[in-house]
């Protein structure tokens, strides 16, 4: 393209172009530059109606010559009629210029993705201005704040008093607008580095302190809120500590229950054992004490079936009282003798109820059940007398077995004579 020289009165600028903000001190650095040395770099113009011309882009260089009064200046002219390749050949031009300001760049690209005459996508832009598409999102966000705080902002990384970078702004751009303009200004106000903005914007999503005292939280400098912030996270990690020792109470306390169990099903077991044990001894010595019992019981029964007198029955009753009422000298101590004594002596009479004898003859019958009525005498004290003298542990153990041992055979027994009586009461009804 040629180079002309184009008076500067026939120069219109752009007022639809994607930059607007011009800094003073800028421009007049850049005057002084051009009366120095002259225009470097031409400007970009386009024809327009009426043989004038309406820049596309250099509009610093123009506005700087125009303070130095200059009547002319070079200039490339564009045949480009398409406003949405001009539009994009500004924004791809100033991007590489310094001064064009991150709000500005927002602007234009939603402009490109939102108004109707270009109406362009996220991923057309990114392709046409070989940017990220994250860069023009980000830029974006920038137009969630007012107008106040898009005043302040400005290119690069720098953090200033009083300016606001983009940095130092995307970590609250998504709270609420109550929230996200007040905390702007506080950040330009006093210069908080993006580190402090990313904690100060924690503190404003904390979804456990209630929007009330988030607006109290406007009050406060840049330094308080960044207090405030590390006050509600030791709050925080003192409430987790209470939380994870609370826990682990909870699992000592639920191991201890555990063990406690396990402890008394062992011992449980134990005396399971022991208590067979005792059974077993016990049953050996009533199976004893039952032999001379039974012997008794069958002269008393024989005596009184043939006739015999109640004397005789009553000293049947009492061989078999003597057959088993033993000294236990042999037997499990003093809990076994008391054992041996009911049981055996219950074993003996109960045993000969439905013996062959008693099956062929009524006498016999009648003579047997009465043997067992006076095969259970009464204890010979009070029950408690009884234990009175019996301290060890293991006699008392042999007692309670031998007593259970008792009561037993007495629920056998009473099954077969209800049985008996049952049988009888059928003969009756016949």
């Amino acid at each position: 393209m040629d180079i002309i020289q184009i008076p500067i009165h026939l120069i219109d600028e752009d007022e639809d172009q994607p930059r607007y903000q011009f800094d003073e001190e800028a421009l007049q650095e850049l005057a002084k530059s051009i009366g120095e040395i002259g225009l470097l770099s031409p400007i970009k113009v386009r024809t327009t109606a009426g043989g004038r011309y309406k820049i596309i882009y250099g509009n610093r260089r123009y506005k700087a010559s125009q303070m130095l009064g200059k009547e002319s200046m070079p200039c490339i002219v564009s045949n480009a009629t398409d406003e949405m390749e001009i539009y994009l050949e500004q924004i791809a031009e100033n991007l590489t210029r310094e001064g064009f300001s991150p709000i500005e760049e927002a602007e234009a690209f939603h402009k490109l993705m939102h108004e109707s005459k270009f109406n362009s996508s996220l991923k057309f832009l990114a392709n046409k201005l070989g940017k990220p598409e994250n860069y023009i999102k980000n830029k974006c966000e920038l137009l969630k704040f007012g107008n106040s705080v898009r005043k302040l902002i400005v290119s690069g990384t720098e953090i200033r008093e009083g300016k606001l970078t983009e940095d130092q702004l995307l970590p609250i751009k998504d709270l609420p607008i109550e929230h996200r303009d007040p905390l702007a200004l506080i950040i330009a106000r006093d210069a908080l580095p993006v580190t402090d903005v990313k904690k100060i914007a924690k503190l404003f999503k904390d979804k456990e302190i209630s929007p009330g005292t988030k607006d109290k939280l406007l009050y406060k400098s840049g330094y308080e809120l960044l207090q405030t912030w590390s006050t509600v996270q030791q709050n925080k990690a003192e409430r987790e500590r209470a939380a994870e020792l609370k826990a682990e109470q909870a699992e000592r306390a639920a191991a201890a229950k555990a063990e406690k169990a396990r402890l008394a099903a062992e011992a449980a077991e134990r005396e399971a054992a022991a208590g067979a044990s005792a059974v077993s001894a016990g049953a050996s010595a009533v199976s004893g004490a039952s032999s001379g019992g039974t012997a008794g019981g069958a002269v008393g029964g024989a005596s009184a079936g043939s006739g015999g007198t109640a004397s005789n029955g009553a000293s049947g009753a009492n061989v078999v009282s003597d057959g088993v009422s033993g000294t236990g000298a042999n037997g499990a101590g003093a809990g076994g003798a008391l054992g041996m004594r009911a049981g055996a002596a219950l074993e003996a009479a109960v045993a000969g109820v439905l013996t062959p004898v008693a099956e062929g003859s009524a006498a016999g019958l009648l003579g047997e059940l009465q043997l067992l009525l006076g095969a259970l005498p009464a204890l010979s004290a009070a029950p408690a007398e009884l234990l009175a003298s019996i301290t060890a542990a293991e006699e008392l153990q042999a007692v309670i077995a031998n007593v259970d041992v008792l009561l037993s055979t007495i629920e056998q027994r009473s099954a077969e004579l209800r049985t008996v009586r049952d049988l009888a009461a059928a003969r009756i009804n016949e």
